[in-house]
């Protein structure tokens, strides 16, 4: 660094620039140095709102780039795996089946998981209403087996619950009938993949990571795909077909005679 800056309110933008470049050198990651950078220029936007200054020196700086880290996702065999660790014996089977059918099926986030409505399930047509990120709904397909699942659960299971007042409409519910909370729903995937022998790290989100990618395997249209996941940006969904692009790739290593 050029030199030592005491007044964080003298700061110019060349001081700043050498001290990206300064923590660049000293090796941390990427990630490290978006969140030091992000950190700079958060405190300089109050510094500006506040008006201790006239002009935000972090203004030019820019996080440097991520690289996407590609999503774990199952097989269609580990899928079945997982469906099968579940006990239908149990009290909780029913429920734990027809969650996680959901979540493969449908490919919804946790939250919206724990918070879909009786209301909002249309089995005569095969539609789910969700109510996404920042509030915005949309409609998603939702396949048969997991509306099976789904039927079998509401009648003979959850129809035998005492529910707790304001939690009628919720369709997931814990034993003490209020709504399925986020973390039993991260504990109940995390014991399926133990008992059925899967080593990947994997959580509730794993399940809508494969349920994208099997689509976009399957030849599925992108901006169909976005609009099932509830994407904002097109952009967000593409990190599926570099997905695609790695099975292609070992598609080709497995199978092409001249590979």
């Amino acid at each position: 660094m050029s030199k030592k800056i005491q007044d964080p309110l003298q700061v110019k933008p060349i001081d700043l620039l050498d001290f990206i470049k300064f923590i660049h050198e000293l090796g941390l990651s990427p990630y490290s140095q978006a969140r030091i950078v992000s950190g700079i220029k958060g405190f300089y936007k109050y510094l500006s709102y506040e008006k201790f200054i006239s002009v935000d020196p972090s203004e030019l700086l820019e996080l440097p780039r991520l690289g996407r880290k590609l999503p774990d996702t199952l097989s269609i065999h580990e899928i079945d795996q997982l469906f099968e660790a579940i006990d239908m014996s149990k009290a909780s089977g029913p429920r734990d089946r027809a969650m996680a059918e959901t979540l493969y099926s449908a490919g919804l986030r946790v939250s919206e998981l724990v918070t879909l409505k009786i209301s909002n399930i249309y089995d005569d047509v095969g539609f789910l209403r969700i109510l996404g990120k920042g509030n915005k709904e949309r409609l998603t397909p939702i396949g048969k087996s997991a509306l099976k699942f789904i039927k079998f659960y509401q009648y003979e299971v959850r129809n035998h619950v005492q529910i707790k007042p304001g939690h009628e409409d919720y369709l997931f519910l814990n034993r003490l009938g209020s709504r399925i909370s986020r973390v039993s729903v991260f504990t109940l995937i995390k014991n399926l993949a133990l008992r059925a022998g899967i080593r990947k790290k994997i959580s509730p989100h794993t399940f809508r990571h494969s349920f994208a990618t099997h689509l976009i395997e399957g030849g599925a249209d992108l901006r169909a795909v976005q609009e099932m996941l509830g994407h904002e940006s097109i952009t967000t969904t593409e990190i599926y077909t570099h997905l695609d692009r790695d099975y292609l790739k070992q598609m080709i290593k497995e199978f092409h005679p001249r590979s």
